[in-house]
């Protein structure tokens, strides 16, 4: 894994990094947390630039998730349901997300950025649903920056133990994951405020 990662980002670069995540979040098979959490520990190691990095992810993560609401509104449920398969979409999914929609909406665009598989299902139900396109980009484009900076943080903290993300998440699921990603958020947080009392 190590190694595909690496030539995949050496290679292509933050182009690499991009174009990854887009084709992620439409429900091609790429490791998107692990591929996030590398790109920070390449940070760490001074392989890459920390704003290009947070860019590039975002980009990608945004053009993922509108690609999947684009889709949704043109070609609706039928498309779904006739590739979704072939995207590891399956018909259960779909319908445990609509329900998921239903009962929770707008927020589920954001927050569906932490649950794997959860996330290449709620733009597509977004666009089938017809969602006003400001309503998803505020949520999307929100949940994809926040999901996309913490585990690029979480590589960088890890360091040469990027991989355990990946370990945990096979193991114990989304409510690992989150707790994880709200422990990031919250030190991300608290040293923008430490910096920014120092700097006071």
């Amino acid at each position: 894994m190590e190694h595909a990662l690496h030539l995949l980002i050496s290679r292509f670069g933050y182009i690499g990094l991009t174009l990854s995540l887009a084709l992620g979040i439409v429900g091609v098979p790429v490791p998107d947390e692990t591929l996030l959490t590398y790109a920070g520990y390449l940070i760490c190691s001074g392989n890459l630039i920390l704003p290009f990095v947070i860019l590039s992810a975002f980009i990608g993560a945004a053009a993922g998730i509108t690609a999947s609401y684009i889709i949704g509104s043109k070609w609706g449920l039928p498309f779904l349901l006739k590739y979704g398969p072939k995207l590891h979409i399956s018909h259960r999914k779909i319908e445990s997300a609509q329900k998921w929609m239903t009962k929770y909406g707008n927020f589920l665009l954001f927050v569906g950025f932490f649950v794997p598989g959860l996330r290449h299902l709620t733009a597509y139900l977004a666009g089938i649903s017809r969602l006003n396109l400001r309503t998803f980009m505020l949520y999307a484009y929100t949940g994809a920056l926040l999901w996309s900076t913490i585990f690029v943080y979480i590589g960088y903290m890890l360091g040469n133990r990027w991989q355990t993300v990946k370990h945990y998440i096979h193991h114990y699921g989304f409510s690992l994951l989150l707790t994880v990603s709200l422990a990031a958020l919250l030190v991300i947080l608290y040293r923008l405020l430490f910096m920014k009392k120092m700097k006071a």
